[in-house]
């Protein structure tokens, strides 16, 4: 196993582990995603000050991109910990498991090019699955709703984020002004909702489970997931990170006990998505197989 995958493959646990604090956080999703966002940027920003390892400063276009791209992160982030807090770890993580799915269809779009047959037969193949989970859970079926949202919102920026990527932009640029993106996004959904942004402080557990969200799972991370597109791509790099509802369902199980609460039926689903992530798997690479074969002959 090459060490690009070994890296990913940290990289997935390190996101699976983002479930549990999200869920021993007390603040609400769009106040949690907030905090969240607005101390990265605070921490990225000193670093890059500091260090100089790579510009703070950028041409204005790539600036409204990456704030843009800051948007669809802060609706991915609030309707993941949104699902959590409405369902639970497993749900959640269960239905992030789409997200394979839906890059099959923005992929092409942001690519301009065809979409392929075989990858939308497989993404058929996990609605039963979450159909299994939904009607396992029936009364979680809110959370289940707001995990494939923010499975759509993941299918969409880490296609742009390796644009960004190839195109020699540094990791840790991007996520500054990404991170002020999204926190701008949840300062302006948590004041559309009423939430007292500006009076909820986080309690001190929180704030000590917040910082390790903060510091490992967001500013480190996030710059370092950026930083691997450059060796894969968006597609793969979603189809590896399938493997984050296995680790958080397990964590979720050895910390919260959870599997107390589901049924063999939710298990029966989340199954039948893996193993379509697994057949898109071995096909994809099959493929790559294919049109390096190809290009050696010509």
């Amino acid at each position: 196993m090459n060490r690009p995958y070994l890296q990913l493959q940290l990289l997935i646990l390190v996101f699976a582990f983002t479930s549990i604090l999200g869920r021993l956080i007390t603040l609400p999703a769009p106040l949690l995603v907030l905090w969240r966002t607005a101390l990265a940027a605070v921490i990225m920003f000193i670093w890059l000050a500091i260090s100089k390892r790579a510009p703070i400063a950028m041409n204005k276009g790539r600036v409204l991109r990456a704030l843009g791209v800051g948007v669809i992160l802060g609706l991915h982030w609030m309707t993941f910990f949104g699902s959590i807090q409405l369902a639970n770890i497993s749900i959640c993580l269960a239905g992030l498991a789409s997200t394979s799915f839906f890059t099959s269809l923005t992929e092409p779009l942001f690519e301009k090019r065809r979409l392929r047959l075989g990858e939308l037969l497989l993404g058929v193949m996990v609605i039963p699955g979450l159909l299994m989970i939904a009607g396992a859970s029936w009364n979680h079926a809110m959370g289940l709703g707001c995990a494939l949202l923010s499975a759509l919102f993941a299918s969409i920026f880490p296609v742009i984020n390796r644009k960004f990527a190839l195109d020699g932009i540094a990791p840790q640029s991007l996520t500054l002004y990404e991170m002020i993106g999204a926190a701008v996004t949840c300062l302006v959904v948590s004041t559309a909702f009423g939430l007292p942004w500006a009076s909820q402080l986080p309690t001190p557990t929180d704030g000590l489970w917040l910082a390790i969200l903060v510091v490992v799972c967001t500013a480190w991370a996030f710059s370092f997931h950026i930083h691997l597109l450059r060796k894969f791509t968006a597609f793969t790099s979603n189809l590896v990170m399938n493997f984050e509802p296995v680790y958080g369902i397990l964590l979720a199980a050895m910390i919260f006990r959870e599997h107390k609460e589901l049924t063999p039926l939710f298990y029966l689903g989340a199954s039948l998505i893996i193993v379509a992530n697994i057949i898109h798997a071995l096909i994809h690479k099959n493929r790559q197989s294919a049109e390096s074969g190809i290009l050696s002959a010509e």
